[in-house]
């Protein structure tokens, strides 16, 4: 029977069946394990690329580490779909938040659960004990985009006309081909950043005794147009227009100036300020005949009768006026803190407020002298007397003199015809405004762009004092987020260098009458500049606005221009400190200054000083060099192209 049953086939098929049903359904197994493998293991490829590119997001408005990973996280799970969160495991790695740019750096681990695998393993292997799992890990990274906004600061004082140490060209001149190069080099590697909108910005900012905002924004908010900045008035009189001129008077009401009374006619209960006294400031030019009827000449009679004549237009001559002066953009320095920082002007806090240069009318008379051949009572040797102080007293003490250039009814009477032209440039109200306007940040990788700037580069012209505090103050409001200039991005985005590059040929100057040939006659204690006169306290205070916010070591009141320099120097830092406390990078070029003169190297020790730290060059102790330039005129283009180096780097990720 037995010896029947081996010869029997008929079982053959389930037989071999069942030994073969062991790889077939393994087979299966295998397949369906990886078909779902794969579908998961995808899956978490797209979340993290999802996760990564959200995160950058996140990382460029600013957001902090923490914020970010959580954002990340959460991201990525919500994005898995059919994958377990708890079988992941999520790695992020940030760029350097201080660096700018920078690459996002992110992977995952998966750990994924085979459905049969487990139970295949231990049919063939009773060792295994069903618990095998699958793990694989993938890795993503997002490059954060990297871009510049940059504020050219530079000197257009007057002594930028010299020529340069070594080269034979005018310093200003050796300048505008280096800035120009400097635009052309960033530009063009930028242009290689098709996904960045807006690579790299230039703003300019030409800055000699103060700095030009452009006379384009007399309206703008950040403006005082109201007068209601402490220093607005400071160097008017208004009660010499008071209770005496009944009709034509100018009170003070809610904090600003208004004109009162029948005598003004149609501008009765206007707003008055230095903006509106530009307007009212006029010299006739001429007459035109106004007609208010025609008469009747008779030029022949007969018997008592006119047989002939004409008729002719009756009327009077009316005079024409035109405005002396138009306000050029140049505007004073805020009073401190305000003057060292890139804080919002704000309407309730008039200090925040920008206040345009208006230079006094200082003592003399243009146009009615006491007699023809009196040239004392014409000018008392004023720096400044352009307009006439409506009076011929001879009185030469300070107080009389001060109250004649504080005196405003002069304001308010024409100047005769044929008596003075025109204002021209700094003339007037616009002393010492000699710059031209700032260039708000433009981007370069565009033509027309690089072309604006190039051409507001090529425009400077070298005219007026040096006030580098007033410059790098101005660049630092050109690349900030903020008002008064918005065209920069937010200060907390990130992958974003906000660069000032200050360049000067010398040091700060602020100075007084006699150390430029003239009298001062009314007290001033200076010349009128972007802080004023020196002489007049601030909002009462016996403390000008120049030494406010300085050390002991700056003599209050010491009114000569070494101590203003000193001054200056001091304002200087305050600001270089808080400009870098925003983490702005500061790049500072001394041009042609001698570290053998005191003065000048004190003004090279300034520039040092205020620099930042080089991210990437090193000296031989393995600190990082400062970002300042000792430059000679034969040199320059070779400093700026360092410095194009430097900025290049900036937009490399490491």
């Amino acid at each position: 029977m037995f010896r029947r049953f081996l010869k029997n086939e008929r079982g053959n098929f389930a037989i071999a069946t069942a030994i073969a049903i062991v790889p077939i359904l393994g087979g299966l197994a295998l397949a369906i394990d990886f078909s779902e493998m794969n579908k998961q293991r995808q899956e978490t490829l797209n979340a993290l690329d999802a996760a990564g590119i959200a995160a950058a997001r996140r990382v460029v408005e600013g957001a902090t580490e923490a914020q970010v990973i959580a954002y990340a996280k959460d991201f990525f799970e919500a994005n898995l779909n059919s994958v377990k969160p708890s079988n992941t495991k999520l790695t992020i790695v940030l760029p350097n938040n201080n660096t700018g740019g920078g690459t996002l750096k992110m992977s995952a681990d998966l750990k994924y659960d085979p459905y049969f695998f487990p139970a295949f393993t231990s049919l063939v292997n009773s060792n295994s004990g069903g618990s095998t799992q699958i793990e694989f890990s993938a890795k993503t990274e997002v490059r954060l985009k990297n871009t510049l906004e940059v504020a050219l600061v530079l000197d257009n004082s007057g002594s930028m006309s010299y020529i340069g140490t070594g080269s034979g060209q005018k310093r200003i001149d050796l300048l505008k081909s280096a800035a120009k190069q400097l635009v052309d080099t960033l530009a063009d590697q930028a242009g290689q950043m098709k996904q960045v909108s807006k690579p790299v910005q230039f703003g300019l900012v030409p800055f000699a005794a103060s700095v030009n905002v452009g006379a384009n924004n007399a309206t703008a908010t950040w403006m005082d147009t109201f007068g209601i900045s402490p220093v607005h008035h400071e160097n008017f009189n208004w009660a010499s227009m008071g209770a005496a001129n009944a009709n034509k008077r100018v009170e003070l009401s809610a904090g600003s100036y208004y004109k009162r009374g029948t005598g003004w006619g149609t501008q009765e209960n206007n707003i008055v300020t230095r903006f509106t006294l530009y307007n009212d400031i006029k010299r006739q030019t001429g007459t035109v005949f106004v007609k208010t009827g025609t008469e009747y000449v008779c030029t022949a009679t007969k018997n008592g009768k006119c047989t002939a004549g004409y008729y002719k237009d009756i009327g009077y001559d009316s005079p024409v006026y035109e405005t002396y002066a138009s306000w050029q953009g140049c505007v004073e320095a805020r009073p401190f803190p305000y003057n060292n920082t890139d804080d919002a002007p704000t309407g309730s806090n008039g200090a925040t407020l920008f206040v345009p240069m208006f230079a006094p009318d200082e003592p003399g008379n243009k146009w009615t002298p006491q007699s023809a051949t009196d040239s004392t009572i014409k000018t008392f040797g004023s720096y400044n007397s352009w307009w006439d102080d409506l009076t011929t007293s001879t009185s030469t003490t300070v107080a009389n003199q001060l109250a004649r250039q504080k005196a405003m009814p002069k304001y308010f009477e024409p100047a005769p015809t044929g008596k003075i032209a025109a204002a021209v440039g700094d003339d007037g109200p616009n002393g010492s405004c000699t710059t031209k306007a700032i260039t708000p940040l433009t981007d370069v990788t565009v033509a027309a762009g690089r072309t604006a700037i190039k051409a507001a580069i090529d425009a400077m012209a070298p005219l007026g004092a040096t006030n580098v505090p007033e410059g790098l103050a101005w660049g630092w409001r050109v690349v900030s987020g903020g008002v008064p200039f918005t065209e920069g991005r937010p200060d907390i985005e990130k992958g974003n260098d906000k660069v000032v590059i200050v360049l000067t040929d010398g040091e700060n100057t602020y100075y007084t009458p006699s150390s430029l040939g003239y009298s001062d006659p009314a007290g001033n204690k200076s010349i009128y500049s972007n802080f004023g006169y020196t002489g007049v306290g601030y909002n009462g205070t016996a403390t000008t606005r120049l030494f406010m916010g300085t050390s002991a070591a700056i003599n209050k009141t010491n009114y000569v221009n070494s101590n203003y320099t000193n001054a200056m120097n001091e304002q200087f830092q305050i600001l270089c400190a808080n400009a870098k406390a925003k983490n702005v990078i500061l790049m500072t070029v001394a041009l042609d200054l001698d570290a053998k003169n005191t003065a000048e190297k004190a003004q090279i020790d300034a520039m040092t000083k205020c620099s930042s730290d080089s991210r990437f060059r090193r000296q031989a102790d393995g600190s990082p060099e400062k970002l300042f330039w000792n430059a000679k005129g034969s040199d320059l283009a070779k400093s700026f192209k360092e410095i194009a180096d430097e900025l290049s780097n900036l937009r490399i990720v490491g």
